[in-house]
């Protein structure tokens, strides 16, 4: 059994942190190997950004890679998910998750796969994976493990 334990008062270090983290998703493309694809997308990494709108994609070529950085995304911690950001961090790779998918906002199937979720919890994931949403798992940048490391410490309590 886990014990989540809430803060004790407003002078608790967890009150100060932020309820999000604003990141901004890169995607890459590389042409395919295969006959039957053009080319091949993977998520390749997350950067801490502010001050972005989900509007804002930038898409930057070099040669035949192409990435495409799409901005205003956040990261969300929630009490219920302490114990999946817990053994996240404490895996041998710890990591984000970019869920992705191959549709736009109105439903209409889209070239590329197209990100609107950045997790810490592979539960979370996990569940996407379920259905027909494309997760990529990355590394975590150093200001967000921090971020989620403090978390962790201030509302998780590992079972001996």
């Amino acid at each position: 059994m886990t014990q989540v334990t809430q803060p004790q008062n407003s002078n608790s270090p967890s009150e100060k942190l932020p309820n999000s983290f604003p990141v901004s998703v890169i995607m890459e493309s590389r042409p395919s190997q295969n006959q039957w694809v053009d080319e091949v997308w993977d998520g390749v990494g997350i950067v801490s950004q502010s001050g972005t709108s989900k509007d804002d994609v930038k898409v930057v070529e070099h040669g035949e890679v192409k990435q495409v950085i799409y901005g205003g995304l956040k990261i969300n911690l929630h009490l219920d998910e302490c114990e999946s950001y817990y053994h996240n961090l404490m895996s041998p790779k710890p990591g984000c998750f970019i869920v992705a998918r191959e549709e736009d906002e109105d439903g209409e199937e889209a070239d590329i796969p197209i990100p609107f979720l950045v997790t810490m919890s592979f539960d979370e994931a996990h569940a996407y994976l379920e259905g027909d949403d494309i997760v990529y798992a990355v590394p975590i940048p150093s200001d967000l493990y921090s971020w989620v490391e403090v978390y962790i410490v201030e509302n998780y309590s590992a079972e001996k």
